[in-house]
């Protein structure tokens, strides 16, 4: 079994680390806006500083980013060039609705999308979106405090009915929340909760957590009312976590740690809170507030089908003289010695992206789709502006071979795969430019500076061959 035909290769990017333009077309302000480049970054993601506004003593990258807001026609046309079948972007929520509670949306920042969506049509590129990519109003931040407020479904809800009538006939495959399980980690950057002095952070976070799985099924039963030929996905920070030895403890600590991450799938996916969750919750003493009907809803509205991120493996034990950590994603994880890493610590586990294509495989039984995996790196251009990028090559192609081999050997059913930043742009979790992922090299620095001006790494040309030759010619 070859990847089928219409296999969707491609690329990724996210609004609030490509677009820029942050006040412009009537935009509202989002959580992205205020996380600032530098050492506090990682505490206000964490929800540990509270930053609900722009200061002068901070930069702020999401402001202008790589200004894909003004050159979306030149960037779409670069990766028309490769030959991209699939372009996974987000939608900005505060384009749409500035304050997330509008009673009507905002028409400029509606006519916008519609321009991506056609100029990427026009290539024949099939946009596959994600409806919010860490992306809230920073209005419903200050006002009912984001995601523990049940209200945010009636807004997402309006959000949902608005984009879905609007774009029903431009794209077919929708991702209702990027890396859904990242809320655990980093709750202020994918979700706005920041937490008060002395208050229960995991209520908190599981309370929203039920109010983004509400939203999600949600997402899917407005869907297949307005247009049934729609496919929801739901989209998870993937990766198999490994016990340390073979000692039982570990592989109970390492099952126990997936476990984390396949709760919130698990709901999307199978339609109920499995008893694994139920007994944890009970454990931490946290009681979820449901509203009636909330279980019928989950049960009746489950995906078509999941989507994951994918960068490396992850290593736990069950003794704490063992667990030092590294760094890797904001994930914490132990070193693997079997394991090279990257230049930000990152560990490079081809095989480890076989192993997890196959347990969700195994788990759902449902069409996956790979919508983030990439190599972060330090990209030099040499005296005639030239990257061989070779380490990037290398580090696709054996991560390319892998799911391949999930697909042809394994009988894993797989609809495509967009490289992360496939462009340049922002980090999510350094607020870097420096921290490369794209085929497209972007001239800009970690202070904001450069002319944005758009060339073409080495392996622009080698994923151009990749796509043309269906996976192939690696």
């Amino acid at each position: 079994m070859a990847l089928r035909e219409d296999f969707l290769w491609g690329g990724a990017v996210a609004a609030n680390q490509c677009e820029g333009g942050y006040k412009e077309g009537h935009k509202g302000l989002s959580t992205v806006d205020v996380i600032p480049a530098g050492r506090d970054r990682v505490p206000v993601l964490q929800g540990k500083i509270k930053m609900l506004e722009c200061d002068s003593e901070h930069f702020y990258p999401s402001h202008e980013a790589i200004d894909f807001y003004h050159r979306y026609k030149e960037d779409i046309a670069l990766l028309a060039e490769m030959g991209f079948k699939c372009f996974r972007l987000s939608l900005a929520w505060t384009r749409i609705f500035p304050n997330g509670d509008d009673e009507l949306p905002n028409e400029e920042g509606l006519k916008f999308y519609d321009d991506v969506f056609d100029e990427c049509l026009k290539y024949g590129i099939e946009p596959l979106v994600t409806i919010t990519h860490f992306d809230v109003p920073i209005h419903l931040v200050k006002t009912i405090g984001s995601w523990r407020s049940r209200k945010m479904v009636d807004h997402y809800e309006r959000l949902c009915e608005t984009i879905f009538d609007r774009y029903q006939h431009k794209v077919k495959y929708w991702l209702t929340f990027n890396e859904i399980n990242m809320l655990l980690h980093l709750p202020f950057g994918s979700s706005g909760l920041v937490f008060e002095e002395g208050e229960n952070e995991n209520a908190v976070k599981y309370q929203a957590a039920h109010h983004q799985l509400i939203a999600s099924a949600k997402a899917a039963e407005i869907a297949r009312r307005i247009n049934p030929a729609m496919k929801i996905g739901c989209m998870l920070a993937g990766a198999n976590t490994y016990p340390y030895t073979c000692a039982p403890q570990d592989v109970w600590k390492a099952m126990t740690r997936d476990r984390e991450h396949y709760f919130f799938v698990d709901v999307q996916s199978r339609g109920e809170y499995p008893n694994y969750a139920k007994k944890g919750l009970e454990r931490m003493n946290i009681k979820i507030v449901m509203e009636e009907g909330d279980e019928e809803c989950l049960r009746n509205n489950t995906v078509d089908f999941i989507s994951f991120s994918y960068y490396g493996s992850r290593l736990t034990s069950a003794d704490p003289e063992v667990n030092t950590k590294t760094a890797a994603n904001l994930f914490p994880t132990l070193r693997n010695p079997y394991l090279r890493t990257s230049e930000w610590g990152w560990q490079i586990d081809s095989e480890g992206l076989r192993i997890t294509l196959n347990s969700l495989y195994d788990r759902y039984q449902k069409p996956l789709f790979i919508v983030e995996n990439g190599l972060g790196a330090i990209d030099m251009p040499d005296e005639k502006g030239d990257i061989a990028d070779d380490y990037r090559i290398e580090y696709l192609r054996e991560h390319i071979q892998a799911f391949k081999t999930a697909v042809e050997e394994d009988g894993v059913d797989l609809l495509g795969y967009t490289t992360w930043g496939c462009i340049d742009l922002v980090s999510s979790g350094s607020g870097q430019m420096s921290k490369r992922y794209g085929f497209i090299y972007v001239d800009k620095d970690d202070e904001g500076k450069g002319t944005l001006k758009r060339s073409k790494k080495k392996s622009f040309e080698w994923y151009k061959k990749v796509i043309a030759s269906n996976g192939e010619t690696l």
